[in-house]
């Protein structure tokens, strides 16, 4: 993306953001956002530290033979007497 903007462009986007923001506030901006990426970040690596205990906590069910199948009955059908 940013590997689009270079030359003019890049110049122009500049100009506007520090016509729209003023050059006073730009580093206040840059700070909240520094902040504001590293409380993200903080948070992601706790859920993650949260999720890993409990996945290793987790039994895991150990198959170790296929269960035996079912023993099968045979029907017989009755003789039928002969005429």
């Amino acid at each position: 993306m940013l590997e689009d903007l270079r030359g003019w462009p890049l110049v122009i986007l500049i100009v506007v953001v520090v016509v729209l923001f003023g050059a006073k506030r730009l580093p206040d901006a840059a700070r909240g956002l520094g902040r504001s990426l590293r409380v993200f970040k903080s948070e992601v690596k706790s859920m993650q530290d949260e999720d890993a205990p409990s996945a290793a906590a987790t039994p895991q069910i150990q198959q170790t033979s296929a269960p035996a199948p079912a023993p099968t009955v045979q029907q017989t059908q009755p003789e039928q007497p002969q005429a």
